[in-house]
């Protein structure tokens, strides 16, 4: 069951002052009362969506929302702008289009279907070699890759399993974005978080990472 929470009779002064802001801001303000554990917050494209647990009173809900309008306010650029970067990213990636393979066009004209699986097949056959290469050298092994088709992210890992998922787009770029992707993920092992403790093993394990880091963030997608 799922209610409305900003009906205006619900509405505290609180909460008016956050949907002000909020308004000002381009972002609309959609608060739905489920059933969960937490309020939970999730930032879109000129929108802030909130889940309210069903025990929840509407003053408790205004004061975690009123909170949270700051940190609404101050990232809602940067969600556009992933936005707007996958939208690109998607449009240029139509059937037909150019290939690259690890940064060089290729004198191809692939379906997208036929692109990811040539793409599929690059990181099958270089990934083994990588892995071999940096494992060591960040003192962390995954116990398993697998390649996914992924537009907003390059890289995911799964630290209780220990496994790591790499972004099938990955081989149109130059190689050592790959590596340093790699590297991104397995010292992710070491530390689950972006904390500045995780940058400095990725740094000693890959000092220039931050040229493919940023090659990669002019791109559409990110690491986690």
């Amino acid at each position: 069951m799922k209610k409305n929470h900003s009906s205006p009779k619900h509405r505290t002064p609180l909460l008016e002052n956050a949907l002000n802001q909020l308004a000002a801001a381009g972002i609309a303000l959609d608060i739905t009362q489920k059933r969960v554990k937490n309020i939970n917050f999730r930032l879109k494209p000129y929108q802030l969506k909130v889940s309210i647990p069903l025990f929840v009173g509407y003053e408790q809900a205004a004061q975690a929302i009123d909170k949270r309008v700051p940190w609404a306010i101050d990232n809602h650029a940067q969600i556009l702008a992933q936005h707007q970067r996958k939208q690109a990213f998607s449009a240029n990636d139509m059937d037909n289009s150019p290939v690259l393979l690890w940064g060089e066009p290729q004198a191809l004209v692939l379906t997208d279907d036929e692109k990811i699986a040539l793409y599929r097949q690059q990181l099958t056959e270089v990934t083994p070699a990588l892995l071999d290469k940096w494992q060591p050298i960040v003192g962390a092994n995954a116990k398993e890759v697998r390649f996914k088709k992924m537009h907003t992210r390059w890289g995911i890992c799964n630290t209780r399993v220990r496994r790591v998922w790499l972004s099938v787009y990955l081989p149109a770029y130059a190689i050592e974005c790959t590596e340093y992707v790699i590297v991104h993920e397995l010292c992710h092992l070491h530390h689950a978080n972006h904390s500045e403790a995780f940058w400095q093993t990725v740094r000693e394990a890959m000092p220039e990472y931050k040229r493919w880091h940023d090659m990669l963030a002019g791109k559409s997608g990110r690491l986690d």
